[in-house]
């Protein structure tokens, strides 16, 4: 049973409580942490200042069909209307509008002076004399105002949104070419351990491969961040503290990947308190109890597990919402827990807050359920591979049984599948 170890053990609320208390935005220090890029190029990247309209959208009072723009005064119980003229998109309407007349009309394209309705085209006959209007007509139907989408000068977009597919193009329809941007938060990163060997080069005796690292490269590469890898370092007090000293100078934020937890050869929780001081250290959670948040001289540090589905839970459910916070991403929300079936038993000592790798489906029922991906051990990375979910189980709950219900949560960018 876990009780007798967890009494020194924080939530994973007060963690995360925290790191945010703890921590400032770029957005509120007092350097240059704004840049202005072409908008093309702005994927991914935190709005620095909101995003005003320069004109209204639409920029004229247009149709929302094809049809025939009409005069009220001018439609009498089945009278027929010649033809006036045509307006294209982009072709406004040129001469006189003759009364007692209508104009063709496109989807678009703006609507003549003195128009009051368009009449869809549906809705109408077409004679050898003129357009007959089979229906009733109001004021202003089919009409698509100025400034009804946007007007000009308005809010379009806040300080603190990632700008992505959904907002980009709505920019672009506005005409801005540039936008003000939170500079990229600057990440140092680097493992520990003499056992820790670089992809692609043969394993020797009691080496492992350096995954931790590279899986955490990924994550702070799709978050935008500029990565500054310092590769491995080894289990040595100097080289370690060298290594904090150089990160500090770099970045805003250092992660480092080992060494966090109790063994002889663990050095950097020591370090880190010659260096610089620590928030908290260990996390009442399964996997990723080893976890450190401090501040060095400079930058803020975050030490992750050894274990490497540890090291990826904790940068998952920790560093991500830190990094969101320091990159004055304001509209970052944590990921929706949801209710679930459980089709498998689980596993589970009281006393910590376990995050089991699941694999989420709708039954034929239209229920959602929820199965283990199998093992859970900290060293099965595999276990993120084959599952779609964390199902997340409270810290005092023990085993589970198939058919009880169980908290998840869909894993979000960082670790989708597809």
């Amino acid at each position: 049973m876990d009780h007798c170890h967890t009494s020194g053990l924080i939530s994973l609320e007060q963690a995360l409580e925290k790191l945010l208390a703890q921590t400032v935005p770029l957005t509120a220090i007092p350097l240059v942490t704004t840049e202005t890029i072409n908008l093309t190029e702005s994927t991914g990247r935190i709005t620095a200042t909101d995003i005003i309209s320069p004109i209204n959208v639409p920029p004229f009072d247009n149709s929302a069909m094809d049809g025939y723009a009409v005069r009220l005064a001018d439609l009498n119980e089945n009278q027929i209307l010649p033809v006036a003229g045509k307006v294209l998109a982009g072709v406004p309407f040129q001469g006189e509008w003759p009364t007692g007349s209508c104009i063709r009309i496109m989807t678009g394209a703006p609507i003549p002076s003195g128009a009051d309705a368009v009449v869809m085209q549906e809705q109408t006959e077409v004679t050898e004399t003129g357009v007959c209007f089979t229906h009733p007509v109001k004021q202003g139907q089919n009409i698509r105002t100025i400034g009804e989408d946007i007007t000009q000068n308005a809010v379009v977009l806040p300080q603190g949104i990632k700008l992505s597919t959904a907002q980009l193009p709505l920019v672009a329809s506005l005409g801005i070419a540039t936008v003000d941007v939170v500079r990229k938060l600057k990440v140092a990163i680097f493992s520990t351990g003499d056992e820790l060997q670089a992809i692609g080069e043969p394993l020797q005796a009691g080496q492992i491969y350096d995954t931790n690292r590279f899986a955490v490269r990924i994550m702070l590469e799709k978050l935008d961040c500029e990565v500054i890898d310092l590769g491995v370092i080894r289990d040595d007090p100097d080289t370690l503290r060298q290594a904090f000293i150089e990160a500090d100078k770099q970045a805003d934020l250092v992660i480092s990947s080992g060494g966090v937890s109790v063994g002889e050869a663990d050095y950097t929780k020591q370090i880190l308190d010659e260096v610089g001081k620590i928030s908290f250290w260990k996390l009442a959670i399964k996997p990723g109890k080893p976890f450190a948040f401090g501040k060095l001289e400079n930058a803020w540090f975050c030490g992750l597990p050894g274990n490497p589905v540890s090291a990826v839970l904790t940068f998952y459910q920790l560093v991500q919402p830190l990094i969101a916070h320091l990159s004055g991403f304001t509209a970052w929300r944590p990921p929706m827990r949801l209710t679930a079936k459980t089709t498998t038993p689980l596993k589970k000592s009281p006393g910590r807050l376990d995050f089991q790798r699941g694999i989420a489906a709708i039954n034929k029922n239209g229920e959602l359920e929820v199965q283990t991906t199998g093992h859970q051990g900290s060293h099965i990375f595999s276990s993120y591979s084959l599952g779609n979910c964390f199902i997340v189980l409270e810290r005092e709950r023990g085993h589970i049984a198939a058919g009880e219900t169980v908290q998840i949560e869909f894993f979000n960018h960082l670790l989708k599948n597809q």
